[in-house]
């Protein structure tokens, strides 16, 4: 049972309540806080303080009220455990990274080497909202209990498997180190190995690139390149590159669809799919075209460059940029020159955001950091290529001087 508080809460309301109201009275005002105190057996500092409470609480007195004070812990308390959560993610993404749920003894483990930092407890209920199911009670069983005939042979083939994979640049994958292992005398299946290698965290070494995200469309294709590698522009909406990359997640690949204006590096619209759908890059380009219109800017006529992606051939697409009265510009097939802006801002967001800021848990995690990111490269990121201002800085200051609105068809024959 815990100690009891030195005054009840009852006792404490009604005398805050006597000496709030004894000090707005002038007949009473004058020692109410020493003789209400003494009346009631209470600290006149004591009954001070909470005074003052009362006085900030009800706006008599400037301070932190006790409603925002409770807030304020509750939020530190909910930023803390979220750090702690990120933290264990982050120390625990070796195993978490395959997706298939890891073996007790290697979690067993992970706990004991983080115990200390993190606590049982909160360490058990992070790896559960991962997916990794795990409760305190099952850490200490298997702390308690004498550890099995097979974890113990596991242990052993497992040692001897680091030790071939390392001996070999650890480049074998399952094949080349089972047979290595037979070669060698160590009678074990090649499903024992695919196990245990997988629960080590080793794999042989993998030449396969990342997915593509340009694939070319079945049908002719007539439009043409406008813009021969030239990438500038007089003014903002007179030319826009627009391209695909990919991310990696724990829950797998995520695309990124982005519209950039040329004249200032802008991104204009930008979109974030699971699948390389048509809709991705559409979406992407009908954020670009209500930005523009939002800010009060005419885009018909703009220059809307990108390579010959089957997203970007599609019919609802072509249709989308002519209602939009946009004039559509392709690159050549297989050539990252004919689009190299793009693929320029594609490194940059991926060398910044994805790798830096990685590893990702989803799309959804990964949203968020790319909403934030892109408001940060066109808010306040300094471009070389534009005098070290950011893009939305530079367009202001285009807008200054040019007070005329400008639209995109005036400034086409500039493009060839």
């Amino acid at each position: 049972m815990g100690a009891p508080r030195k005054y009840p809460d009852e006792l404490r309301e009604r005398a805050t309540r006597m000496a709030v109201e004894a000090r707005r009275d002038p007949a009473t005002k004058a020692g109410a806080l020493a003789r209400i105190g003494q009346q009631l057996g209470i600290n006149p500092e004591t009954l001070r303080n909470w005074v003052r409470q009362a006085e900030v609480d009800e706006g008599y007195r400037p301070g932190t009220t006790t409603d925002d004070a409770q807030r304020m812990a509750e939020l530190e308390k909910e930023v803390r455990e979220l750090r702690r959560a990120n933290a264990i993610l982050r120390s625990a993404s070796g195993f978490l990274r395959g997706g298939a749920r890891p073996p007790t003894q290697q979690v067993v483990a992970y706990i004991d080497a983080h115990r200390g930092e993190f606590g049982v407890e909160p360490i058990c209920r992070v790896l559960r909202d991962a997916g990794v199911q795990i409760a305190p009670s099952t850490y200490y069983a298997a702390k308690t209990r004498p550890p099995s005939a097979r974890s113990v042979s596991d242990a052993a083939t497992t040692a001897v498997i680091a030790k071939v994979h390392a001996e070999n640049y650890g480049v074998y994958g399952v094949t080349k180190v089972h047979a290595e292992l037979r070669r060698n005398g160590h009678r074990v299946a090649r499903c024992t190995v695919h196990r245990l290698m997988r629960a080590a965290g080793l794999r042989g070494i993998t030449r396969a690139k990342g997915p593509r995200t340009t694939v070319a469309g079945t049908g002719p294709d007539t439009r043409p390149d406008l813009v021969e590698r030239s990438f500038t522009a007089a003014a903002p909406d007179r030319l826009w590159v627009a391209d695909i990359t990919y991310c990696r997640t724990f829950a797998g690949w995520v695309y990124a669809a982005f519209v950039i204006d040329v004249f200032s590096r802008r991104v204009v619209g930008w979109q974030l799919s699971t699948s390389l759908r048509t809709d991705l890059a559409l979406d992407a380009l009908e954020m670009g075209l209500w930005t523009r219109s939002h800010d009060g800017h005419d885009t018909s006529g703009v220059v809307h460059h990108s390579d010959k992606g089957v997203q970007y051939v599609a019919v609802r697409y072509t249709q989308r940029l002519a209602e939009a009265g946009a004039v559509a510009s392709v690159g050549s097939t297989g050539d990252s020159y004919d689009n190299a802006l793009a693929e320029a801002f594609n490194s940059l967001f991926k060398a910044e955001l994805i790798r830096n800021r990685g590893p990702w848990k989803n799309i959804d995690d990964l949203e968020i950091a790319v909403a934030e990111y892109v408001d940060w490269f066109n808010h306040r990121r300094l471009h070389g290529e534009i005098g070290l201002v950011p893009p939305a800085e530079y367009e202001d200051a285009y807008y200054r001087h040019h007070t005329a609105p400008a639209t995109a068809e005036a400034a086409l024959p500039s493009l060839h």
